[in-house]
């Protein structure tokens, strides 16, 4: 039985609550009115990126990545595409590790780009590499099949 969830807004942080049965991918934001879930990923910084990984009640794939990184830009539109695919059962964000390094140290970088996937508050797998958009969404599918 589905049950009601929290997820953070994209757009204002605001925590909204969506109804269990109600499609997730229609839902807006109580406080924006923006769409909670647009089939991107989301740029975060770093009180973003915590409050998504802490409030949210559905799992959060993030990259970490840099705009001097090739292999970075080589895998963004892919990043995006699985966005499309992952979206609205998986949050996606991109985390830009030199304008937010802090976060990237804390984290544990050492390599870019990395994927970092969350749920429940707790990193539950990562992985380090350029992927294509049908990797990523079955590598995102795989750990969260293997994690529950």
């Amino acid at each position: 039985m589905e049950k009601d969830r929290q997820i953070v807004c994209p757009h204002c942080g605001a925590v909204n609550r969506t109804k269990a049965g109600r499609p997730a991918a229609e839902a807006r934001c109580g406080a924006c009115k923006e769409a909670l879930f647009e089939g991107h990923p989301v740029e975060a910084d770093p009180a973003m990126f915590e409050k998504q990984i802490a409030r949210s009640e559905v799992p959060v794939l993030v990259d970490v990545w840099a705009p001097w990184c090739g292999p970075c830009k080589m895998m963004a539109p892919h990043f995006a595409e699985a966005a499309k695919v992952l979206e609205p059962s998986m949050r996606l964000m991109k985390l830009n590790s030199e304008d937010h390094p802090d976060v990237a140290g804390r984290l544990g970088i050492r390599g870019i780009p990395t994927m970092l996937l969350y749920r429940d508050g707790r990193e539950i797998a990562r992985v380090s590499g350029a992927m294509s958009a049908r990797q990523i969404v079955d590598w995102a599918n795989t750990q969260m099949a293997q994690g529950a």
